[in-house]
This record gives structure tokens, C-alpha cells and sequence, in this order.
């Protein structure tokens, strides 16, 4: 058998990892990403241990990381500043044995992009569709047709795969809430802690970046399309009279000064009903194309990192390609349907507005022994790649 050629439809944080894992297992692999340029368009990413451990398996070990773990506290707080729950960074790595790191998405782009060959990235090639009817998989591009022994569609939310493979199912669903992001320079402020602050039906988070930077967001309830006209004024309005550090963080993004910060806007969504499956004969779904999900547990890139790993792994153990695919829905599915489930209903306790609903709330979180969410988050965080021969390669 010839060397098998991967075709990845995305060139974000799941298309590249997938990339990088199916090149260590002796792949050929051509990514077609439609955007001119790999940006890494967004704001901060928080690795935790599950998907650095990914990483690790893939040959992207701890020397690649550079800059300081998140450090201090990380935990809830209330408009006022009083925590409603706590725990120390340290107290992760001792359970998971690897430290929570917070970095650029740009940075873990730029990362991925630089461990593939040259010419691996197609960029402005967008894939339409794909034909898996012959004895090649062929792939419709806008660039024209490539044929492949697999295609992994990484396309994001939006997925034009999905939408071909999957004609049936309901698509996308609005979660009921809009965000903001950015980062801020760090510079002058006093160290940070990893913070997300619940007020009623409204939050802001706090996340320091390895590189000195600050990573910022907010979530508000609001209705599909919903756009401020104005979005500093519109977080001032909401969020100036928080607890500190939020309005000096508030002023690194006001337009008026000298460097002003670029502010992004987006409603969230998901797949509320899961897909039936991953796959479809050679073609496989990976992350947000597969099972997008809100954002409250900081997941949905650790997810897409964890499918690139389990994919390479099962497409290199097994010749049988649609079988391989059988394998890696069985193996991925439940997790992260489970996952996307727990995200959801964290998003709807975080966005409580009724005073007493709130409070309650409140209550609940600060009585909730840490054993309880020490053993949750053992489910997410305590994931460990597959090993064996087609196993760690890094």
C-alpha cells in the first residue's frame, strides 16, 4: 500500500491537530483552509490537562508552552468581589499532573501550523463538498477536485460537510446568549488570577495569558442578532461598577485611548441534538463541526484537540477506513455529548436573572463540597490519549 492521503476542510485548531497527528502516523496530508491566512482569529484559550496531554502525544510536549502556568486562584466571584467558589491552580496540577496553561489562540495556531511540512497548508481553498461514492474519496474545492482515502471535516460550526452528510438534522441552535472577548496588555495592572464573575444573567471572565497579556470576555442574555451599537459602552454600562480589576480592564478596551483594543461579538450556539454519529463512509466530523458547544466549561477547543488524536490514532491501527471511522464515533460520541450537555446546563444556572433565582444559585455553588467537583471534573480532565502501536508518537 502507498502512502494514504488525509484531506482536512479547515485550518483552525482541531483541522491543524489533526493534521499534525495524521502526518506522525505516516499520513499525507493536504489542509484546505477557505481564509487567506491562518490568523487565529479570537481571543484566549485555556489548555487544560486533557488536551495538553493531546498535545504531548502528538509531539507538542511542555518546551512548546512558553511563559508561566495560570497562576494563583481560579474560581467564582460576585459583582462585589466575594467568592463563591475557590481553588488553587497548584491544586490541578498535583491531581492531573500537568498545570492549566492560557495562551493566544494565535499563538496555538502559529504553533500546530509550524509542526507540518511546507506546502501542507492550502490557504483561500475553500472544500464544498465531497463525493465518497468511487474508490477515492473526491473532494470538492474551490481551488478544484483532490482525491483522498479520508477527509476530516474541521469546517467549524458552520459546516458545510455536516450539512451534506447530515441533511436531516436541525443544525445550529441559538444558546440564548451573546459574548465578548478580547485581550488586553497586562502591563502596569497587579497579577492577575483566573476569574469568572456571576452576576444576573450576566458574567465577566478574567484569564492571564502566559504571555503577559490578559484574556477578557463577557457573556450577556440576549436575543439571536442582537448587536450593541456601541460595544464599550455597552460593557461599561454593564459591567463598570464590578468589582476591580474589571474597570481598569474595562479601560484598556475603550476606543479612546492611544492603542485601543479590538473588541469581538458573538452569539453563541450549538448542536443541541447530537449528531447520530461522527462519521459518514471515509469522512469524519471534528469539533465544532461535530458537536459544537456553548462555552462555559472551556472545552470546545480542548474537545476538537482530543478528536485529532483519537482520529490519527484509529485510521493508523485499522486499514478499513470506514471502520476506523465506526471506531472513532463509538470513542468520541458519548464523551462529548455528555460534555456539551454539562456546558449547557452550566450556561443556564450562569444566567439566572430573577434576584432570588440567583441567589439560590449562589448558595448552591458555595455549599457544593470540593470533592463533588473534584470528582466532575475527573471525568473531563483526567482524559488520557490512546497508547499502543499506533499511539504515542511525540
Amino acid at each position: 500500500m502507498g502512502v494514504r492521503h488525509a484531506v482536512v476542510a479547515g485550518g483552525g485548531i482541531g483541522g491543524l491537530a489533526a493534521a499534525v497527528a495524521l502526518g506522525r502516523h505516516g499520513w499525507r496530508v493536504t489542509v484546505c483552509e477557505r481564509a487567506p491566512a491562518l490568523t487565529g482569529i479570537g481571543a484566549g484559550i485555556v489548555l487544560a490537562p486533557n488536551a495538553l496531554r493531546a498535545l504531548d502525544s502528538i509531539g507538542l510536549g511542555p518546551e512548546v508552552w512558553a511563559g508561566e502556568a495560570l497562576p494563583g486562584s481560579i474560581g467564582l466571584r460576585t459583582p462585589d468581589g466575594a467568592w463563591l467558589s475557590r481553588s488553587d491552580s497548584g491544586a490541578v496540577s498535583t491531581r492531573y499532573g500537568l498545570s492549566m496553561r492560557a495562551v493566544h489562540r494565535g499563538f496555538l495556531v502559529d504553533a500546530l501550523a509550524s509542526a507540518l511540512p511546507p506546502g501542507v497548508v492550502r490557504l483561500g481553498v475553500a472544500v464544498t463538498g465531497v463525493d465518497d461514492t468511487g474508490g477515492a474519496v473526491v473532494v470538492r474545492t474551490s481551488a478544484g477536485d483532490l482525491r483522498a482515502d479520508v477527509v476530516v471535516a474541521a469546517d467549524g460550526m458552520r459546516s458545510a460537510l455536516r450539512g451534506q452528510l447530515f441533511p436531516r438534522h436541525p443544525g445550529l441552535s441559538h444558546a440564548g446568549e451573546a459574548g465578548w472577548r478580547a485581550v488586553v496588555p497586562g502591563a502596569g495592572l497587579p497579577p492577575q488570577q483566573a476569574t469568572e464573575t456571576w452576576g444576573r444573567g450576566e458574567r465577566f471572565g478574567v484569564v492571564p495569558l502566559a504571555d503577559g497579556r490578559i484574556y477578557v470576555y463577557a457573556t450577556a442574555v440576549t436575543g439571536p442578532g442582537a448587536r450593541p451599537a456601541d460595544h464599550h459602552a455597552e460593557l461599561t454600562r454593564r459591567f463598570g461598577a464590578w468589582h476591580d480589576p474589571i474597570p481598569a480592564l474595562l479601560d484598556r478596551l475603550n476606543r479612546r485611548n492611544p492603542d485601543p483594543v479590538g473588541i469581538l461579538h458573538h452569539d453563541f450556539h450549538e448542536l443541541r441534538p447530537p449528531l447520530p454519529r461522527f462519521h459518514a463512509g471515509r469522512v469524519a466530523l471534528l469539533g465544532d463541526a461535530a458537536h459544537a458547544m456553548t462555552p462555559n466549561m472551556g472545552q470546545g477547543g480542548c474537545q476538537a484537540i482530543e478528536d485529532a488524536v483519537v482520529v490519527a490514532h484509529l485510521l493508523a491501527r485499522d486499514t478499513d477506513v470506514p471502520a476506523a471511522l465506526a471506531a472513532y464515533t463509538q470513542a468520541r460520541h458519548r464523551r462529548t455529548t455528555r460534555i456539551s450537555r454539562r456546558s449547557r446546563r452550566m450556561g443556564e444556572l450562569a444566567r439566572l436573572s430573577h434576584p432570588l433565582a440567583a441567589s439560590i444559585r449562589n448558595l448552591a455553588v458555595r455549599a457544593t463540597p470540593r470533592v463533588v467537583t473534584r470528582r466532575a471534573l475527573d471525568t473531563v480532565l483526567g482524559w488520557q490519549p490512546p497508547s499502543g502501536p499506533a499511539g504515542r508518537t511525540g
